[in-house]
């Protein structure tokens, strides 16, 4: 009889705990919204069947560098119990890797996770220092389970500082052994006014961590993370080259041998920072008059650097935009096949150097996230009258602005093919300015070689060029001159609309140089003052 009277009791119980556990499997992707690492909490690789998310549906992890195992869904009104756990804020760390020179080039993001079981359904600020990423595909399906991870932007162990004037040294040693940081390097830079130090960051505290808890101290004037800038071209071998090229279209694109009857940008001093450049190639011959390693180390010619540099100077088989110009070579990016990166303290002492060796153009073919202290470094060589000119970037339509190109004292430059088509994937945005051609180049490379090249690196590199005969032309110019020449004498491409796809328009080389504006010094200057 007491068995009979029981056992409505069980049957409600277990219906209760069928209902929870189908509350838990049924967890729409709406409810996935993120995704973070964890340290502490025993998720068993099998079934779910205790503790806090029991009963919480485990789907196959999709392929890819997600830290293996399968991913567990955790509706929303489960969130108070995982906040309740005990997650450690300085074990919690990002999963990448490597050291001050060898990145890994996955895409690293920043996403926590435990061994076995990644755990989504966190809200944004559930984590500590490392970044939360948010998960993407929010469309019904399998959609619904693929992570998007956002790569990583920085060097995963390191921090740049500054500190305020009159900073003792025992204090930044302190700091230092509080923070468990190792120093690096240390270097003033004139340029702002500021000198700047390098750090590795001991034990397992991640950057954002770090530079969150660095911005409390009085002592910190600026804290950043040691940011990651990567080239913007595709590279294609080419067997041979010759003058007037078909894949040259550029020079009949921009009227660049009648432009030359007028400037070639000779004696102009034109700093191209970039991986190391070939100058024994033939078309490059004498056309480096200084360099710079700010890596330190071997500087073997690289493919990227090489391309700039010819697409500004060459003189032999291929015809550059400025084949007169005197070419300081700053090398920022180091010797990876195409994937070079330049970190942000290596390109802040080349901008260092090239200022304080008379540059009147640089160019900058490479693209990165936003910077404060490059910034500074920018505005600062700006108001030296200095053209700063950088490649707008080759991440797609739908890219976040891409420095420096965006920052408002750079002329940004975007690609465009022989039919004066955009490139597909370059970035679109106010912020650039002109549009110069840049897919499928024939461009110098290494080892006496030629090569086609696709990007806005390029692009950039050809408008540096036109800098250069317009500061040959007048010597006088100020960099907002030369912007607003390069703007009215470009022809518009598209409609009004576009112009956050391709700027003010094509550039112009010969337009340019007769541009009404230009007080010319001296007159003509014939091509054959190009040849060396």
């Amino acid at each position: 009889m007491r068995i009979t009277q029981a056992r409505p009791f069980f049957v409600a119980a277990i219906a209760a705990l069928a209902v929870s556990a189908g509350l838990m499997g049924a967890s729409r992707p709406a409810d996935a919204q993120f995704m973070m690492r964890m340290t502490h909490m025993p998720l068993a690789r099998g079934p779910m069947t205790h503790g806090p998310i029991a009963g919480a549906r485990v789907n196959r992890r999709l392929p890819g560098n997600l830290g293996g195992g399968r991913t567990a869904r955790i509706p929303p009104s489960y969130h108070p119990k995982l906040h309740a756990h005990p997650i450690d804020r300085d074990i919690v760390t990002n999963d990448c890797g490597g050291d001050r020179r060898h990145y890994r080039r996955d895409r690293c993001g920043g996403t926590r996770h435990h061994g076995g079981v990644g755990v989504v359904g966190l809200p944004a600020n559930s984590g500590g220092g490392a970044a939360v990423v948010q998960q993407g595909g929010g469309g019904g399906g399998g959609a619904g389970n693929r992570v998007q991870r956002s790569p990583q932007d920085f060097v995963p162990d390191e921090v740049i500082t500054e500190f305020r004037p009159n900073t003792s040294r025992l204090a930044i040693a302190q700091l230092a052994r509080r923070f468990n940081l190792t120093q690096l390097e240390t270097q003033r830079f004139d340029l702002i006014g500021g000198t700047f130090y390098r750090w590795r960051i001991g034990g397992r505290r991640t950057v954002p961590a770090l530079t969150n808890a660095l911005r409390g101290q009085n002592i910190i004037a600026a804290v950043q993370p040691n940011h990651l800038f990567v080239l913007q071209d595709e590279m294609v071998p080419s067997a041979t080259a010759m003058h007037g090229d078909p894949a040259q279209y550029v020079l009949s694109k921009l009227e660049v041998e009648q432009a030359h009857q007028l400037a070639t940008g000779k004696n102009i001093l034109l700093a191209v920072i970039d991986t190391a450049i070939d100058g024994n190639h033939p078309d490059l011959a004498h056309s480096i008059v200084k360099n710079f390693n700010a890596l330190g180390g071997k500087a073997d010619p690289q493919p990227h650097g090489t391309e700039m540099a010819g697409a500004i100077a060459a003189h032999g088989k291929l015809l550059g935009i400025a084949p007169g110009v005197e070419l300081l070579a700053a090398r920022a990016f180091d010797n990876a096949p195409r994937k070079a990166r330049g970190t942000s303290f290596d390109i802040f002492k080349c901008l260092e150097w090239a200022t304080d060796n008379g540059a009147r153009v640089i160019n900058m073919s490479f693209a990165g996230p936003a910077d404060p202290t490059l910034h500074r470094m920018v505005a600062a060589a700006y108001a030296k009258d200095i053209v700063l000119i950088a490649a707008a970037g080759n991440k797609g339509p739908d890219a976040a602005p891409a420095y420096p190109g965006a920052d408002p004292d750079v002329i940004a430059v975007t690609a465009t093919d022989a039919d004066d088509r955009p490139f597909k994937l370059a970035n679109h945005g106010k912020y650039i300015a002109v549009a110069a051609p840049g897919v499928d180049i024939l461009a110098v490379a290494p080892d006496a070689s030629y090569q086609t090249t696709t990007g806005t690196s390029v692009a950039a590199a050809h408008v540096s060029g036109i800098a250069a005969l317009l500061l040959q032309r007048d010597p006088a110019l100020k960099p907002a001159q030369i912007r607003a020449i390069l703007t009215a004498t470009a022809k518009p491409l598209g409609m009004a609309a576009q112009h956050d796809e391709l700027g003010a328009g094509l550039v112009d080389a010969y337009a340019a140089v007769m541009a009404p504006q230009i007080k010319a010094a001296g007159g003509g200057e014939g091509r054959e003052q190009a040849t060396r």
